[in-house]
């Protein structure tokens, strides 16, 4: 009897912590995963910034300029856009926290010999290889637990939920991770290498608290009683056909791939338009280009858990829709032709944090696919998304690549507008019933019926 108010007072104490974590849209179970994802993160951006000048370098392979652009942007790249695939399929049939533990450890393993194997014999084909496969392990950690977050979260919390999982993702890579490096090689003056070492330390810390997150969904394959051998590979085949099955499906991976490559395209291609590598000389240095782009991400990274909260009360859809692919629609050919007018620093920064905070509107897309489709095709709809992911870092640099020869930087500039405006019309199609914003033009339709939507999937 004495001690029943203590008991009480816990219980309501433990009542108003996980109301309170439900009010920002963090899952409870979840919450360390969060944050073993933000310091994954930033292990893996520590090297985005001066990698590719390591290579370079006698101590880092001695590679040529090309081959190490090569090695860690192309070669690269499409590892991740593959491994983007696989993070879904597989949480599919293994389970989210399995496929975790499986991107850390490849992390791991193919670091390390990458530092202290490949790097050392400064053997081209050596550092191509393993670097390139080092390529797989990110996605299926970070990617894998975006799926885990979605089929575990309520729906009304899914697009907050996406709204963190973006925010610790990119607030680690590649804001945090360029911080770190820059502390680490600057005022700590550390070697480059010892600094890589510093990000595999970061990445086996965050790796080992998220994956020791204990919740009953990242355990179990993403599926349900319809599915015969949920753990059987032959899933990883079927779970293709979703992409001719829905079409809403395909749709959303569209959206999904365009959402990002303007941003890719751009940065890839203000260097030789408008900054230090332009003939003749741009209007902005390697520095202000630097600054701008920390900027970008800065509010992009901001308006991420914005849009994500916004979404759950305005509707995923529309979000994507008015402020993701319209919003860029306007704000990408605004943010080159003014900046291109003007030559000034300030009006490309604001200009481009515009860009960066309506670039955020596609963040209840993350919630919105694996919703609108059944169970057993959960995985397989977040495989898509993730492999949109991948594919933007991709179709970004290419487009300027077989635009800029021909239209210059305004036909690129037009050119990613133009693919905006044909996302905006396809997002159109990306819609269900679970959608908040559905639920609630269906509710005031017929006001004396209770919207149904799923409270947890199983």
């Amino acid at each position: 009897m004495v001690q029943q108010p203590a008991a009480a007072d816990g219980s309501a104490a433990a009542s108003e912590s996980r109301s309170r974590l439900d009010r920002i849209g963090i899952p409870k179970p979840l919450l360390w995963g969060f944050v073993g994802v933000l310091i994954f993160m930033i292990g893996d951006g520590v090297e985005i910034t001066y990698l590719t000048d390591y290579l370079q370098q006698p101590e880092g392979g001695g590679l040529e300029g090309s081959q190490a652009t090569f090695a860690t942007v192309t070669i690269y790249g499409l590892a991740v856009m593959i491994a983007s695939w696989f993070s879904g399929t597989l949480s599919s049939i293994w389970g989210p926290r399995y496929v975790m533990w499986l991107g850390a450890a490849w992390w791991i393993v193919f670091e390390l010999l990458f530092l202290f194997v490949a790097v050392p014999t400064q053997s081209y084909a050596l550092i191509l290889t393993i670097y390139g496969i080092r390529g797989f392990a990110y996605p299926l950690f970070a990617y894998a637990f975006l799926v885990w977050a979605q089929v575990a979260s309520p729906v009304h919390m899914r697009g907050s939920v996406a709204g963190w999982f973006w925010f610790v993702f990119t607030g680690g890579l590649p804001t945090l991770g360029a911080a770190v490096a820059w502390f680490a090689i600057g005022p700590l003056g550390m070697s480059l290498h010892a600094t890589l070492v510093l990000s595999l330390v970061l990445v086996a810390i965050g790796g080992l608290i998220g994956c020791s997150v204990s919740e009953p969904h990242g355990t179990r394959p993403i599926a349900d009683e319809s599915v015969a051998n949920p753990r059987s590979p032959k899933r990883l085949l079927e779970g293709v056909d979703i992409l001719w099955r829905d079409k809403r499906t395909l749709a959303g991976g569209i959206t999904r791939i365009v959402n990002t490559a303007p941003e890719f395209g751009f940065f890839a291609m203000f260097p030789f338009v408008i900054g230090p590598a332009t003939p003749g000389g741009g209007f902005l240095s390697a520095s202000q280009i630097a600054a701008m782009t920390s900027i970008v991400y800065g509010a992009n990274i901001a308006a991420n858990l914005a849009f994500g909260v916004l979404g759950d009360y305005f509707g995923w859809r529309r979000t994507v829709t008015w402020f993701g692919c319209v919003g860029c629609a306007v704000s990408t050919p605004l943010w080159y032709f003014a900046t291109v007018a003007s030559e000034s620093f300030t009006v490309a920064a604001t200009l481009g944090a515009v860009y960066g905070v309506l670039l955020a509107g596609f963040v209840p897309l993350s919630a919105l696919m694996p919703s609108m489709v059944a169970t057993k095709d959960k995985g397989s709809a977040l495989a898509v998304l993730n492999f949109g992911a991948g594919g933007a870092a991709f179709l970004g640099p290419v487009t300027v690549y077989a635009v800029h020869p021909v239209f210059g930087g305004g036909g690129v500039a037009i050119a990613f507008a133009l693919m905006y405006v044909l996302v905006a019309v396809l997002s159109c199609f990306v819609k269900d019933d679970s959608d908040p914003g559905e639920a609630r033009r269906k509710q005031r339709a017929t006001p004396d019926t209770a919207p149904t939507t799923e409270a947890t999937t199983a």
